[in-house]
């Protein structure tokens, strides 16, 4: 295959061939975005702007706290509380509740109970990955061989696939891409629910035991959730 800039990250994911390839793509985007901000980046006026406005969910505030650079989360945090402050709580608006003023405080606290700057980078580059992975998939029948040999697809990265390729991809390669994606994600429900139905039967006193078997089933709980939700 042909390399570039663009198709060297996509490739590498998708040679490893370790579950769901997207999970992995948005894993990979989601380690930068957490120690860019934690690194220098929390210095630049222009990101601590959008940090202030967006804030951060409860997944990647703990990402961020596991870094130990509690510092720059601390000052992080302490700007994004002086903005609420200054945008939606302050004395005057607290006091102004008429004429829907109430209702417009509650929907900017819901703007950014529901917002968080790292999400908002994975789904911005996500986006960008998965057009350069149509074209490359369009263009490269090495490419088209190794998607379609992925162990599987999570239900959510599928949905995002699926809505994505009506406009992204080619349409000469479309029925085929869906075709296979379908696949991928259909033979690996069939194991997981395989799995999980081993899983409940060895709790059957006939099935217990020293010799148990339990066959690959012990993990099924954690990957099905994976594949429900893709964590």
């Amino acid at each position: 295959m042909r390399e570039s800039i663009l198709t060297i990250p996509i490739n590498e994911v998708f040679e490893k061939k370790c579950g769901c390839p997207m999970c992995a793509m948005r894993d990979e985007l989601e380690q930068h975005s957490v120690e860019y901000i934690m690194g220098a980046a929390m210095m630049e006026p222009e990101v601590r702007i959008e940090t202030n406005k967006a804030g951060f969910c409860k997944e990647h505030f703990e990402q961020m706290r596991a870094c130990k650079n509690r510092l720059s989360l601390a000052l992080m945090l302490q700007s994004h509380l002086q903005e609420l402050q200054k945008t939606v709580f302050t004395e005057k608006k607290l006091l102004e509740t008429k004429d829907g003023k109430a209702k417009r405080t509650t929907e900017k606290v819901g703007r950014i109970v529901n917002d968080c700057f790292v999400c908002n980078k994975i789904e911005w580059a996500l986006s960008r990955q998965v057009s350069n992975m149509f074209d490359l998939y369009a263009r490269e029948t090495e490419f088209r061989q190794l998607y379609a040999a992925q162990e599987n697809l999570c239900l959510p990265h599928y949905k995002i696939l699926m809505s994505q390729a009506e406009t992204g991809l080619d349409k000469k390669y479309r029925d085929e891409f869906r075709d296979t994606s379908l696949r991928l994600v259909k033979n690996y429900l069939d194991e997981l629910e395989k799995d999980i139905s081993h899983y409940c039967k060895m709790y059957d006193y006939r099935n217990t035991g020293k010799n148990a078997d339990w066959g690959n089933s012990k993990d099924s709980i954690e990957r099905a959730i994976k594949f429900l939700t893709t964590r």
